[in-house]
C-alpha cells in the first residue's frame, strides 16, 4: 500500500462568488429636491485562485478538502456606494500541479513556479446600480441590475513531479541507492521489490556550485501501463521530467532487452517519452571486472550508457557530467506535447458580449455588462 504522506490526485468541488446587486437608491436629503438616482455597484465575487508554492511538494493538505467557496460580493449602496468585493479563496498546491474539469477532462491550467497565480473560476460581476441608468428622459431609474452567478465546477488536481532527472528502472534495480549516495534525500533502500512507494526528490551537487533536481520514481514492471505492479500512478511523474536516467543492474539476463521493456512501458503510457532526452546507466557495476563489462558494452542499446556503482563510488561524476550535459542542451519543439514546454498558462476569460436593456417611457437604454 502506497504510503499516505504522498498524494497526488485530489477532486474538490469549487464555487466562485456571485457578484453583488446594484443599488437602486434615490438621494433623499433634506433641502435638496429631486435628488435623483444615486445607487452605487455591487461587489465582485470571490475568485478561485491556484497559487505555486514550493513549500508543498505534494498534495496532502488538500486531501480531505471536499469543497471550497469563495466569498459573495455585497450590495451598493446609497450615495453611490460600491458594494464590497467577496474574498478570493487561494488553493496553494506545488508546482507541477495540473487542473482539468472533473466533468468534460478539459485542461484548465497549469502551476509550474513558485508564486505564480491563476485564477481558475471567476467571480461573478457586481451589478450596475441604478446611478448608471439615468438620462436627460428618465431621471429616475427605479432599477438596477442583478450581480453574475456563481462559477460551478469540479475540479481536478493532478502532481506531476517536476525534477531535471527521472530515474526510470525496475524495482532494486538500485535507484535509491544512487539518489541517496549523489544528494541528500534519504529513500527507503532494501533488498525487496517495491521499497520506493512514493517519488522522492534529491538535490544533486555540481561543479562550480551548480545543482540538479533528480527524481527516483517507484519501481516500473513490464505491464505497468495496463496497471500492473504499482501500475499508472506515478507514470505521470515521468511526463515532466527533462532526462530519463534509464538503470539496468549489470547481473540483469539482457541489458538491452530490460532497456527496451522499460522505454515500451513509457511510451505505452505516452508516446511522447520518445521525444526526452535519455541515458542508461548499468548500475551494480562493481559485481563485473573489466572483461565482461568490455563484453557488456558490445551489446547495449544506442543510447549514451555509463557503468556505475552508487555503493563503490564507481562512475559517478562521469554520470553528472553526462546529466548536466543533457540538460542543458537547447529544447527539442515537439507540437504534439502533452501539457509540456507551454507558453501561457493562464485561462481565457472572454467576458460574454451580452447586453442588458433597460426600457423607460419614451425609449430603450442599453447598457454593455
Amino acid at each position: 500500500m502506497a504510503s499516505s504522506n504522498f498524494v497526488d490526485y485530489v477532486k474538490i468541488y469549487c464555487r466562485s462568488g456571485k457578484g453583488g446587486a446594484g443599488s437602486m437608491h434615490l438621494h433623499r436629503e433634506k433641502y435638496i429636491a429631486k435628488g435623483g438616482p444615486d445607487g452605487g455597484d455591487g461587489g465582485r465575487g470571490g475568485h478561485i485562485i491556484l497559487r505555486g508554492n514550493s513549500n508543498y511538494w505534494t498534495l496532502l493538505h488538500l486531501k480531505y478538502t471536499k469543497h471550497l467557496f469563495a466569498g459573495d460580493g455585497e450590495s451598493g449602496g446609497a450615495s453611490r456606494s460600491f458594494g464590497k468585493d467577496g474574498s478570493d479563496k487561494i488553493i496553494d498546491v506545488p508546482c507541477g500541479t495540473i487542473a482539468y474539469d472533473a466533468e468534460t477532462g478539459e485542461y484548465l491550467c497549469d502551476i509550474t513556479s513558485h508564486g505564480e497565480e491563476i485564477v481558475l473560476l471567476k467571480g461573478g460581476r457586481g451589478g450596475l446600480g441604478n446611478w448608471h441608468f439615468r438620462t436627460a428622459t428618465h431621471q429616475t431609474p427605479r432599477f438596477a441590475q442583478p450581480g453574475e452567478p456563481a462559477i460551478e465546477k469540479t475540479v481536478i488536481l493532478e502532481l506531476k513531479v517536476l525534477a531535471d532527472v527521472g530515474l526510470v528502472g525496475f524495482p532494486n534495480a538500485g535507484k535509491s541507492t544512487l539518489l541517496s549516495v549523489v544528494s541528500a534525500a534519504k529513500p527507503k533502500i532494501a533488498n525487496y521489490p517495491f521499497t520506493t512507494l512514493e517519488p522522492n526528490l534529491g538535490i544533486v551537487s555540481y561543479r562550480d556550485g551548480k545543482s540538479f533536481v533528480m527524481a527516483d520514481i517507484p519501481g516500473i514492471i513490464e505491464g505497468a501501463h495496463e496497471g500492473k505492479g504499482i501500475g499508472l500512478r506515478f507514470l505521470r511523474h515521468i511526463e515532466r521530467n527533462s532526462v530519463l536516467l534509464f538503470m539496468v543492474p549489470a547481473d540483469a539476463d539482457d541489458i538491452k532487452e530490460a532497456y527496451q521493456i522499460l522505454l515500451n512501458e513509457l511510451t505505452q503510457y505516452n508516446p511522447d517519452m520518445l521525444n526526452k532526452q535519455r541515458i542508461l546507466a548499468i548500475t551494480k557495476s562493481d559485481l563485473i571486472d573489466d572483461e565482461l563489462e568490455e563484453g557488456l558494452s558490445k551489446d547495449l542499446p544506442d543510447v549514451p550508457y555509463v557503468f556505475i556503482s552508487a555503493v563503490a563510488g564507481k562512475g559517478i561524476d562521469r554520470l553528472k557530467d553526462m546529466l548536466w550535459e543533457e540538460i542543458n542542451k537547447p529544447p527539442v519543439l515537439i507540437d504534439n506535447m502533452v501539457h509540456r514546454d507551454r507558453d501561457v498558462y493562464d485561462i481565457d476569460f472572454e467576458d460574454d458580449e451580452e447586453e442588458t436593456s433597460a426600457d423607460d417611457e419614451e425609449g430603450d437604454v442599453e447598457v454593455d455588462w
